[in-house]
């Protein structure tokens, strides 16, 4: 059970970090009216593909992009057509090796730990998960549970 908890834990700092980094990067960037505009302003040399932006250093690849904390932190997050983020479990393990203290969660708990925090989160396609927009502000701060 203590593991399932962890991952868990791990998930809404997945879902946290990626508010957190919405929020700095629209301030760092503030032609970016949501997250996803970095692929467009990348494709059209407005900024680099790959640069550091405060606490951030960030890559466009593809259908999205990688940001790394100062402290090592990784998040990889692609966006959908709408321009919401997305991700998946590999995203997700990906983030949880990359913490202070690495937590090497197996599909299995990720896809149980995301499965319980619903309605949060909800599947966009089979595998791939999306934060529920009303919900990404409860994300950031203790109201998740």
């Amino acid at each position: 059970m203590e593991r399932v908890g962890a991952t868990r834990d791990l998930v809404l700092g997945y879902v946290r970090a990626l508010y957190a980094i919405n929020e700095a990067m629209r301030v760092a960037i503030p032609s970016l009216e949501r997250l996803a505009d970095i692929v467009g302003l990348a494709r059209s040399r407005q900024i680099s593909r790959s640069d550091h932006v405060g606490t951030y250093s960030y890559t466009v690849h593809g259908a999205g992009c990688r940001f790394v904390s100062d402290n090592g932190t990784e998040v990889d997050v692609d966006f959908a057509a709408d321009g919401s983020e997305v991700f998946d479990l590999w995203r997700l393990r990906w983030y949880g090796l990359s913490l202070p203290e690495p937590l090497d969660a197996t599909d299995e708990d990720l896809r149980s730990a995301v499965g319980s925090l619903q309605p949060l989160l909800t599947e966009v396609r089979p595998g791939w998960f999306s934060v529920v927009k009303q919900s990404l502000d409860a994300a950031s701060g203790d109201q998740v549970v």
